[in-house]
């Protein structure tokens, strides 16, 4: 997954700032062990979670993200690390969401409701919806919002999910509505309006003093480092329990956990699941979510070996999924078949279950004249836990039909720097989405993250015969027939999906479950402190 300015950095807080360089200089406690379509209404819109009975208000909480660099960013609208989407999420909010268990609800949005011909959507924002600034929420943000998004000089991470929007023609029938006219019928625009990086924003944005309507306010900001943020007291549901946010980049597992179990962070994303544990031993809380999130080994399908099918195919058939499942993620998951969107209802469960096929893989490499083939693996721990560990199990298990992979292991910044998506063979990290979505921002020529450079036209199609099909039924059939095709042929090796497993504090309370984004989805406002 990825995305995409700096505003002035901000003094160090004396109480609660943290030295991650220290940390990493100094090893740490853990250094022997970390070896290894119709109307939809905003009735049930909430996003609280937390036991209100027993959360404590007050305090600072301090988390550590994995990841980020000097390319951090607050632009609500192209995210691309986990301090990244950590940050966003806090500070604005789109129009829909998916709940904990990935049900689509509204969220700024209160309905909206498509023509007949399904060309326009009629869309009613909240009442009383604030932002930081004490600017009310309206139908002008909306437009500006999707055209900040949308502009074709500078387009954002969403702007191809959303090109079906005619950016043009937006328009303010009153204060809380607006006029959404497509380029031809959508029938799941909610969906796509319910990216976490389509956050609303005011009018007059400015990226140096970014204001949203999230649970929490900007404070300060140092790329690479620490960004800081306070309670957002005139938030539209019940405010944060918690005073001051902190998130701190930490591009070192070790250093991370060591943080959180010398006391210096309150909580953390992305455990190695090899530390679970650990991390309870010492009287901390491991938080186990199934997700839908995948860490692809992703094939260029215009360069190189890559472009035989029989090649990709090969590679498909080398790995061993429920070897990746138990040594990578310590068993937190479940195997994968190549295809992503677990939990969408068109997901194709009826193709075979690919397992390990040396000699076949054999036989389709010699066939494409690859046998013996070498290749180098791209990965970066930045990509989040076990990407480097499945790269060199991967390689390990190629040995076995004659290829030899050499892994190259990068740092957060080269990994997603400029060669980003062009690594002809390489890993990435998704979240959960479903299927059509999905396929917008990765799966087509025009998607802002097509790792695989993949556009096969019959699937390209299908694709657009389901996006504009209103009929359910017809559409699934559409979409499985779609997901045949890049099961067959696309540059995916999805080989499992993982658990997302985070961890913090023993007094810490608010974190519960959630399929979307590490640490219950990054909604702090839910989360309280002690101590």
């Amino acid at each position: 997954m990825t995305a995409n300015g700096n505003p002035p950095p901000y003094p160090t807080h004396p109480t609660h700032a943290i030295s991650r360089r220290d940390l990493l200089r100094s090893g740490g406690l853990l250094a022997a062990t970390m070896a290894a379509g119709g109307l939809l209404t905003a009735c049930s819109g909430s996003t609280d979670t937390a036991a209100k009975t027993t959360a404590k208000k007050g305090g600072v909480l301090r988390v550590a993200a994995t990841g980020g660099s000097a390319k951090d960013s607050l632009d609500p609208h192209n995210p691309l690390t986990y301090p990244d989407q950590a940050r966003v999420l806090s500070l604005y909010e789109p129009l829909f969401f998916h709940d904990a268990k990935y049900r689509l609800k509204p969220l700024l949005a209160q309905s909206i409701e498509p023509s007949k011909d399904g060309m326009t959507w009629t869309l009613r924002l909240r009442d009383g919806v604030e932002f930081h600034n004490g600017k009310t929420l309206g139908a002008d943000d909306v437009i500006a919002s999707l055209r900040r998004i949308m502009n074709p000089k500078s387009p954002a991470a969403g702007a191809t999910s959303l090109a079906v929007i005619d950016a043009a023609r937006l328009k303010k029938l009153d204060a809380r509505t607006v006029r959404i006219t497509l380029k031809h019928p959508y029938a799941l625009l909610q969906d796509l309006l319910a990216q976490y990086s389509l956050g609303i924003v005011p009018a007059d944005f400015d990226i140096t003093k970014p204001v949203g309507t999230g649970p929490f306010a900007y404070k300060s900001f140092d790329p690479g480092n620490q960004s800081t943020f306070t309670r957002f007291a005139g938030y539209w549901q019940r405010p944060a329990y918690v005073d001051q946010l902190d998130i701190i980049d930490f591009a070192d597992d070790t250093a991370k956990v060591n943080a959180l179990l010398s006391g210096q962070v309150d909580a953390l994303d992305n455990l190695p699941q090899s530390q679970i544990k650990v991390i309870e031993a010492q009287g901390g809380k491991v938080l186990v979510s199934e997700t839908g999130a995948w860490t692809p080994i992703t094939m260029r399908v215009d360069t190189g070996p890559f472009r035989d099918a029989r090649v990709r195919q090969a590679f498909r058939l080398i790995v061993d999924r429920p070897q990746m499942v138990s040594q990578v993620l310590n068993g937190q998951g479940r195997i994968g078949n190549d295809l992503y969107a677990p939990f969408d209802p068109a997901y194709n469960d009826a193709l075979p279950q690919r397992a390990q096929d040396l000699a076949q893989a054999k036989s389709l490499l010699k066939a494409a004249g690859h046998d013996g083939l070498t290749v180098e693996l791209a990965t970066s721990s930045g990509i989040g836990s076990g990407a480097v560990e499945a790269a060199q199990l991967f390689a390990e298990q190629a040995k076995g039909a004659g290829v030899t992979v050499k892994v190259r292991t990068a740092d957060s910044s080269t990994f997603y720097g400029d060669q980003y998506l062009s690594w002809p063979f390489a890993e990435d990290y998704w979240f959960t989405r479903n299927y059509l979505p999905q396929v917008n921002q990765g799966s087509v020529k025009a998607a802002p993250y097509n790792e695989t450079h993949w556009n096969d036209p019959e699937f390209v199609s299908l694709i657009d015969q389901a996006s504009r099909q209103f009929d359910a039924g017809k559409r699934d059939e559409l979409l499985k027939a779609a997901q045949k095709i890049e099961y067959e042929s696309g540059g995916y090796i999805v080989w499992g999906f993982k658990n997302q497993v985070d961890a913090y504090a023993a007094g810490v309370s608010g974190f519960t479950p959630d399929r979307n984004l590490p640490l219950s989805n990054y909604q702090f406002r839910n989360v309280s402190v002690s101590g």
